[in-house]
């Protein structure tokens, strides 16, 4: 009987671990404005298509500004554009794993093909910057010209 209660605590604390694990997430007027600007966004793509990339590509603007920028990749890992990493448009990332091994770009086209829209954490590093730090971004999912992809923009939490 002994056994058995010291095995309980043992297990709630495995239960738990996960959760207490957790990463630190953007505050809620953040997320919000996340969510409003991604969604603004999957709307004005819907309009003008990859048109679009020009105005989200402003700096100062509505469409980017501190560290919150768009980015946008179709569901197979390739980067259609992304405001504040350039170089990385035009290239295949789906098996990209960010400083703890997660296959991030993975899990975005998880999120929108099982339910449309939703948030992801991993590690990366803040425009101008080369140490991941955690980032949150919320995707949702849209057509471009044709093609199925995914918009999103993120909050850097640390």
């Amino acid at each position: 009987m002994r056994g058995v209660l010291l095995t309980w605590p043992f297990l709630l604390l495995l239960l738990m671990a996960p959760a207490l694990a957790q990463k630190a997430v953007p505050r809620a007027h953040e997320a919000a404005e996340i969510e409003n600007l991604v969604d603004a966004a999957a709307e004005f793509l819907d309009r003008r298509g990859p048109g679009a990339f020009e105005e989200f590509r402003k700096p100062n603007s509505p469409w980017r500004h501190d560290d919150l920028y768009l980015f946008a990749m179709d569901l197979s890992g390739n980067v259609l554009f992304n405001a504040a990493h350039p170089h990385r448009e035009g290239r295949n990332w789906i098996d990209e794993r960010d400083a703890d091994g997660k296959r991030f770009h993975r899990d975005f086209v998880d999120v929108v093909k099982r339910y449309g829209s939703g948030w992801v954490d991993y590690m990366f590093p803040k425009p101008g910057g080369t140490i991941p730090v955690v980032k949150w971004s919320y995707l949702r999912g849209v057509t471009i010209s044709g093609t199925t992809a995914l918009v999103g923009a993120g909050a850097y939490v640390d």
